[in-house]
Formats: structure tokens, C-alpha cells, sequence
């Protein structure tokens, strides 16, 4: 007669006569925070700006007075083109990520090279008094500066056959809307919960999928404009009560409810945005056909 197999590495983990073991169940892992995200670009020579004056500021207290004041105000030029530099960068990569997009207000990166080159030059100065030198020097590190780390967008983005005034108001749409992103996120981070920081980001990943398709066809705003506006804003206000009332009291519950709020939320996004995929696939369709409806009729004619 057969007999059912029982061991330690069974299904039921048991033999027969023995009883039942204690069942346990695992936790479901969360993704991790830092999935999605990019590493910065130019973030070890970046980080070398910022060394670079602190090792200067150590050597210049052993200066005399007139070297000491040349040689800070060098090491303070250093600084500004560093903390420069990285807006920059974060400029630029913002503004290679969108389609519609406006120049910076202001060219960081170009700033961060003349600051670099003129912290250089005073720090050469400072105790040789040789100008001819240290101007000489500063234009090399300015130079150098500018080619690691290269020139800020000076134009405009936009796309071809919308003008100027269009681009503009998806531009500035966008903008708050990322301007409300940044909210939420800072935000969230007071309630301390690297789990809660991680579920904020793949929202925001959800929603930033929308603008980029609001930035490939300007005409989908209009059917977009209640969530890049009240819904987003919405969002932000419910995390922002959620996070003060949480870092107070810890309420698991509160926490599930604010879970099945950005998944209700997250979800409703991607449904909108799959939407204007379909009216945009719809509307190439419509057009497909009508023209080989003309062209039909054009070589009936022609045969005629």
C-alpha cells in the first residue's frame, strides 16, 4: 500500500504522527527607495569642487594677513562655482528631460566657470602679487571649468509647428506642476519612512509620464488640465496634513489609508495617460484613412 512522503523538506514540513508546524510568512519587500533614480552626471568631479577649497582654506592659515584676505576670498569664489556647477548640471539634466522646456534663467554653469577662474587667480595672487601670473592661471582653470563641465542650454525647447505662445503655456505648466512634486516630496520626508518616500517617487515617475506626453502633444492640456492642477495640488495637501499627523502618532492605520490613497491616485494617472495615447492613436488612424480615401479618389479620377 503506498504512503504519502513526509520529511523536513516536504510541503507539509512534518511526518505522519507528528504535528502540524507553526506556519510563517514572509514580508513582503518593499522596492527599494533609490530604484528609478539616476546617479548625477559629473558627481565625482563636482564633488572635487567642493574638496578642493577646503584643502586651499587649511594651506591659507598659515598666510600673512594680505595673503590670508586674498586667499579666503579665493577659497569663497571656489565655493560659489562649485554650489553653481551643481545647479547647473541639475538644470541641464531637467532640461534634457523634457520636450517643452525653457532655457535656465540663469547660465549656472558659465557663472561656476568664471567664479572657479577667478578663485584660482586670487589664490595665486595671494602671497606672490604677481598678476600678470595669476590672471593667467585663472584663465586657464575658467577654461578647463567650462570644457569638463560645457556650456548651459541657451535656447529655448519647443517643438516644430506650435508656437511660441503655446510652448510657453505647457512650459509654465509644467513647471508648477514639478514645483508641486517638489512640495510633495519634501513633505513626505517629515514623516521619516523610507517606505512612504519610495511609494511618493513611483506617484511622481506616474505623473511626470503624463507631462512628457502633455509636452509630445500640446493638445492633450486641455484634457490633462485637472490633474496637473487640482488633482496634483490635492495630492500635496493630503501629504502634507498626513505627514504632521504621522510624525506625530505613528497611526498604522492613517498610514494604510494614505497607501490606498497614491495607489488610488497613481492608478487614475496612468489611466489618463494611457487615454490620450488611445485618442492620439485614434486621431492617426482618422487621418490615415481619410487620405487614402483622397488618394482613392484622386486615381479614380486620373483613370477616368
Amino acid at each position: 500500500m503506498s504512503r504519502r512522503y513526509g520529511g523536513d523538506f516536504s510541503p507539509s514540513g512534518r511526518r505522519e504522527g507528528e504535528t502540524p508546524r507553526e506556519t510563517v510568512t514572509a514580508e513582503r519587500l518593499e522596492p527599494p527607495s533609490f530604484r528609478g533614480r539616476k546617479p548625477m552626471r559629473h558627481g565625482a568631479k563636482i564633488n572635487i569642487l567642493f574638496v578642493l577649497p577646503l584643502v586651499a582654506l587649511v594651506t591659507s592659515l598659515v598666510q600673512p594677513v594680505m595673503a590670508l584676505a586674498a586667499d579666503l576670498a579665493g577659497v569663497a569664489a571656489l565655493f560659489l562655482g562649485a554650489w553653481l556647477t551643481r545647479d547647473g548640471v541639475r538644470a541641464e539634466d531637467a532640461f534634457a528631460e523634457r520636450s517643452v522646456a525653457r532655457r535656465p534663467a540663469i547660465p549656472r554653469k558659465l557663472f561656476g566657470s568664471v567664479a572657479t577662474g577667478l578663485g584660482t587667480g586670487l589664490l595665486v595672487f595671494g602671497g606672490n602679487w604677481n598678476p600678470a601670473g595669476a590672471i593667467v592661471v585663472g584663465l586657464i582653470a575658467g577654461g578647463l571649468h567650462l570644457l569638463s563641465f560645457g556650456l548651459d542650454p541657451m535656447r529655448d525647447k519647443g517643438l516644430e509647428g506650435v508656437d511660441r505662445r503655446q510652448s510657453d503655456r505647457i512650459a509654465r505648466k509644467i513647471d508648477e506642476a514639478e514645483g508641486v512634486l517638489a512640495e510633495m516630496t519634501d513633505a513626505i520626508r517629515r514623516a521619516r519612512d523610507r517606505q512612504l518616500e519610495a511609494r511618493v517617487d513611483s506617484f511622481e515617475a506616474t505623473a511626470r509620464q503624463m507631462f512628457r506626453q502633455v509636452e509630445a502633444d500640446p493638445r492633450d492640456l486641455a484634457s490633462a488640465r485637472r490633474y496637473l492642477g487640482v488633482y496634483l495640488k490635492g495630492a500635496r495637501d493630503a501629504t502634507v496634513q498626513f505627514a504632521d499627523l504621522y510624525a506625530r502618532n505613528r497611526d498604522p492605520g492613517i498610514r494604510a489609508d494614505y497607501m490606498a490613497f497614491l495607489d488610488d491616485l497613481e492608478d487614475n494617472f496612468a489611466k489618463r495617460t494611457r487615454a490620450m495615447l488611445t485618442d492620439d492613436r485614434s486621431n492617426l488612424d482618422i487621418e490615415i484613412e481619410v487620405l487614402r480615401e483622397r488618394l482613392d479618389r484622386e486615381n479614380l479620377r486620373l483613370d477616368g
